[in-house]
């Protein structure tokens, strides 16, 4: 029978733990051969020892021991030893694996005494792992073992807890692919050593180690891209931000904003510590920020032979490689945000960076001082994110938005950016006026009792109040969360996405630049080789090749996500439905006076809600499932309200964002009811269509003559489409009846002066373009000229081409308009300030399409610029025939004559042959020739008036058109008497008097009565006195008629 084994006492328990835990032992020669002391690890501590048995006390490891132990064991220099925090790590380990095999023990009192033993020596590794960081020269003079040190920061160059962090943040989580290595890889975390490292300690303790891991969680993500290991630093950033400890030590690094005389946008995005994790980004930067591994190069290069397949792979894997991004991003800042310590502070460095990073609003951004487009679209996409719990469907938080914010936010600069109306004198006048009641130049107004009632009812509804803001200057404004992040989304989404938005236009269009240059040089080398030119055509390849790389970049990164696209629009939503709650709601007509608080509001929030439409509604299923209602009202409210939003190009966007909802436009049927089933739309549209039409030709920028051309052509073609909708072009005709001498009257006249301007300027470029193609054609001569003068003219004939292809489109379109609408319209083209306009402009575009020099118009392909003389002709000849059908008091055949630039009697029977040939509709044909013979006709009688008036009185004539005038009337500021019709007609292009340029309206003139009886007794007694000469004439040939006879047949 074998002997009973001696139980051991719960002190030696507890020494064999500990001793296994700190690999110490405390006996030289222990009696247990088969002990941890076969551990080569394990230290003998001899020093220690003699000084616990000079205490009387027994060499067993116990708790109160434990610390005393682990000092000497980590100030002690022994052979083959750990670094101190390596080993500190290791007892941490030890003493929880040793945990669980405690966990296994039946006898209940032991269990507890030894899991209190090892929580202790778990806390006391944790404890000295602290005090080692925050001291490296107290144990083994400062040995800190760091196998990647790097200059400038004597803690976080060596600081072990990096790869720790990593390891943890790693563990169980499969890293993409794609470029980067795992930062934790071969290092194992001990679970629940940082998580006991970073609580329960005090701050000033754990600051500089926190500070020292940001440090170098900044420099792990420095010039990473999307396809670099960006996700392992990003997760142990939110990892150490969920410690209270973590979280105040970030935004108390020096680097969270850095300081600096030289501090910009840059500055702040790449030394900042988030400023390198915003940087990560598909999207091209300049060259010295360059990211790697290159997103261009390594997913789109030679992109044109690549299998479309492998493209829809590669925008997927960036997609979703920045979503990883934009998430995680999100999270760090909503749990600083949620912090009360350490929320003003995330609020002052999203400030700092909007701020410093203005310029980016500049058509031209200089690279070296502001922040990378990467940035700004990622941190527009984490803002939307931070937005999203106040963009609900309802918007039912909106009225925690408060205008005021604009004005009195001291964080954010707002009070510098272009204002929808106000002016910044206006402004600064309005805020600082001490008066309740403030009036301005325009008209706006605010009562102090009254605005007082608006607040009560805002309160009770929900809407926002439209109250003069009242605060005293050394009051410091205090704003809600939700409206701080409503204005900071706002200004950082016009300086991030739509940003690129315009960027990625104008990449676009330098592509079409370059490809067409590229066609142009192959083109002059197939004619006249040489080396240059094979130069120039391979650097512009190359040239090619890279913007098509950075088109791809944006493409992947903003196009291809229409999850981004849909929150930014749920957000210009809010701003839409809020800006228009300042305003009193979505109801028409509007105030009479604009409210300073809208007045004063970023133009740029308005304009960045319409380019994001635009841009949205041509990226196919972009608008899915949008509800644009509350765009729609929106847009119909403001595009023609100047006294609301000021700047016409503004106001022309709106038009562009409708253009683009078209349904034959969109490929969405959902746009359609938009116009068909709207009641504003239905109520509003057409008649604002008109008046912007009228508004834009005066825009005040000096390109205002060809920008009207681009805006009336998006106008021109929503017209078109709503003439084609049965209660639109109901709405059409009654605008057409009630504002005959209003907006309608300018409408007609301005689309007249296009017309004419666009196809003259056409028909004169064909010339031009033929005289090009003949000096071509000779090739023999063509080749003797040099080489310089041959590009140059080759050049000057594509750009002729370019002209003549916009001119004649936009002729043809204004000509059709033209066309469908006199067919039901023409009471306005009759009137007597019009009439001769519309026949002198009908009469030119007729010679030049039946007189003498169409042949030389005539191109081998006319269809390549727009160019259809036959279908020209026929709208000519139609508006010809509806205004004849409507001439009720037969004006319009005269006002045809009379034209002594154009007319010729010979061209309506040249017309009609043209229109036999090519299969015109007959019963026009007919009413067309029977206008001819009723022109020839008056022509007849004017010549038979003309010589009865005989020579007219000088103060009878109009002193612009030198005709008798029929309706004088005196110009209130020159005092000069001219025809009305004549006035009329200059009023609808230019409202001053044309002899002093003061300013003149129709309602301003002054008829002169007198003189107006003086000329028609003048007409009177003239009549008279040729039907006298006529009777005399007549009597004197009945008394010489005989001799008359005798003559004649002699």
């Amino acid at each position: 029978m074998a002997t009973q084994r001696p139980q051991r006492t719960l002190e030696e328990i507890e020494d064999i733990i500990l001793r296994k835990i700190f690999l110490v032992t405390l006996k030289e020669n222990p009696e247990n051969p088969s002990s941890s002391s076969s551990d080569p690890r394990v230290v003998y501590l001899e020093m220690t020892a003699a000084e616990i048995l000079s205490e009387g006390k027994s060499l067993l490891l116990s708790r109160d021991l434990m610390e005393r132990v682990l000092i000497d064991r980590l100030s002690g220099e022994f052979p083959n030893s750990e670094p101190p925090f390596n080993y500190l790590i290791g007892c941490y380990k030890r003493a929880h694996e040793e945990t669980k095999k405690i966990s296994n023990m039946k006898d209940k009192t032991l269990r507890s005494e030894m899991e209190s033993a090892a929580k202790q020596a778990k806390k006391l590794a944790v404890s000295y792992a602290r005090i080692h960081l925050g001291n490296p020269d107290l144990f083994s003079n400062g040995n800190l073992k760091d196998s990647n040190p790097k200059a400038g920061s004597s803690l976080s160059s060596s600081s072990p807890l990096f790869p720790l962090v990593f390891a943890e943040v790693s563990s169980g989580v499969m890293l993409d692919g794609f470029g980067g290595n795992d930062l934790g890889s071969g290092v194992d975390c001990p679970p629940g050593f940082l998580e006991d490292f970073f609580k329960d300690s005090d701050f000033d303790t754990l600051d500089p180690i926190l500070k020292g891991l940001y440090e170098d969680l900044r420099g792990s993500v420095l010039k990473v891209s999307a396809l670099g290991n960006f996700q392992q630093p990003l997760r142990a950033l939110l990892y150490l931000v969920k410690f209270p400890v973590g979280a105040k030590s970030l935004v108390n690094h020096p680097w969270w904003i850095p300081k600096g005389v030289y501090l910009n946008g840059r500055v702040i995005e790449m030394t900042s510590i988030l400023g390198p994790f915003f940087h990560v980004s598909a999207l091209p930067d300049h060259t010295i920020f360059k990211s790697q591994p290159d997103v261009g190069q390594q997913c789109f290069s030679d992109a044109s032979t690549r299998r479309a397949a492998d493209l829809l792979s590669s925008f997927t894997t960036i997609k979703t490689l920045m979503n990883t991004l934009y998430d995680g991003l999100a999270e760090v800042l909503l749990c600083l945000l949620k912090n009360t310590e350490t929320r003003d502070s995330v609020l002052e460095y999203l400030a700092e960076v909007i701020n410093k990073n203005a310029s980016r609003a500049h058509m031209q951004v200089d690279p070296i001082s502001c922040a990378s487009s990467g940035m700004f679209v990622n941190l527009s996409a984490v803002m939307l994110r931070l937005s999203e719990p106040f963009l609900d469907a309802n918007l039912r938080k909106r009225d925690k938005i408060d205008p005021t914010y604009v004005f009195y936010c001291s964080r954010l600069d707002l009070r510098g950016l272009t204002a929808l109306h106000a002016t910044s004198e206006e402004v600064a006048e309005w805020i600082d006026k001490d008066n309740p009641v403030k009036t301005d130049g325009s008209g706006l107004n605010n009562d102090g009792e009254n605005s007082l009632r608006q607040l009560q009812e805002a309160s009770s509804s929900g809407s926002t109040p439209n109250v003069k803001p009242t605060r005293s200057s050394s009051e410091k404004a205090k704003y809600p969360f939700i409206c701080e992040c409503f204005f900071m989304t706002a200004r950082v989404l016009n300086l991030g996405l739509l940003k690129a938005f315009s960027d990625f236009k104008h990449l676009v269009q330098d592509i079409s630049r370059s490809e067409d240059t590229l066609a142009t040089l192959k083109a002059m080398q197939g004619q006249a080789p040489s080396s240059q030119l094979e130069l120039d055509i391979s650097r512009l390849e190359k040239e090619i090749e890279l913007y098509s790389q950075e088109k791809f970049c944006y493409e992947a990164q903003i196009l291809r996500d229409g999850a981004l696209i849909q929150q930014a629009l749920s957000f210009y939503r809010l701003m839409v439905v809020w800006l228009v709650g300042l305003v009193g709601g979505f109801k028409m007509p509007l105030p009479p006076t604009c409210p300073m608080e809208f007045a004063s509001m970023p133009e740029h929030f308005v304009e960045d809600a319409m380019e994001l439409l635009i841009f949205a509604s041509r990226i196919p299923k972009a608008l899915d499932g949008v509800v644009l209602d509350d765009f729609m009202n929106f847009i119909i409210m403001f595009m023609a309200s100047p006294q609301f939003i000021k700047n016409p190009y503004l106001r022309a966007k709106m038009v562009e964002v409708l253009n683009c909802w078209m349904p034959r436009r969109s490929g969405s049927s959902a746009t359609s009811t938009l116009f068909e089933g709207h009641q504003l739309s239905l109520e509003y549209l057409v008649r604002n269509l008109l008046k912007l039409y009228v508004d834009i030709e005066f825009t005040g920028s000096h390109t205002q003559f060809y920008d009207k051309f681009n805006i009336r052509h998006n106008i021109a073609e929503l017209l078109e489409y709503l003439w084609q909708v049965p209660s639109h072009r109901n709405a059409w005709k009654q605008i057409a009846k009630e504002e005959e001498k209003g907006v309608y009257l300018n409408f007609l006249n301005f689309l007249i002066n296009d017309s004419i301007y666009l196809l003259d300027e056409s028909l004169n470029k064909i010339l031009e373009l033929k005289e090009l193609e003949a000096e071509m054609s000779n090739t023999a001569e063509w080749e003797r000229r040099p080489a310089q003068e041959r590009q140059e003219r080759t050049r000057l004939f594509h750009s002729q081409e370019n002209i003549i292809r916009i001119d004649m489109k936009l002729a043809n379109e204004d000509v059709s308009m033209l066309a469908f609408t006199s067919e039901q319209i023409t009471a306005p083209f009759l009137l007597p300030e019009m009439v001769e306009r519309v026949a002198n402009m009908l009469n030119y575009f007729l010679l030049q399409l039946v007189g003498p020099q169409r042949k030389s118009l005539t191109l081998k392909e006319p269809e390549k610029y727009e160019f259809r003389p036959k279908e020209l002709l026929k709208q000519i000849v139609r508006i010809y025939v509806h205004l004849a059908r409507g001439d009720a008091k037969n004006i319009f055949p005269s006002a045809i004559s009379s034209d002594g630039r154009s007319y010729n009697e010979q061209l309506f029977s040249a017309a009609a042959d043209v229109l036999r040939r090519i299969g015109e509709d007959g019963r026009i044909i007919q009413d067309f020739i029977d206008l001819g013979a009723k022109a020839k006709a008056a022509a007849s009688e004017a010549m038979d008036t003309e010589a009865a008036l005989g020579d007219i009185p000088d103060e009878f004539l109009d002193p612009i058109q030198y005709t008798l005038m029929k309706d004088p009337v005196i110009l209130p500021s020159s005092r000069i008497t001219i025809d009305r019709p004549v006035i009329q007609r200059h009023l609808l292009s230019d409202s001053t008097d044309p002899f002093n340029r003061s300013h003149l309206t129709s309602e301003m003139l002054i008829p002169n009565t007198e003189l107006k009886a003086r000329i028609e007794e003048f007409i009177r007694s003239q009549e008279l006195k040729k039907h006298g000469e006529g009777l005399n004439m007549q009597s004197s040939k009945g008394t010489i008629q005989p001799t008359s006879g005798e003559m004649l047949i002699d």
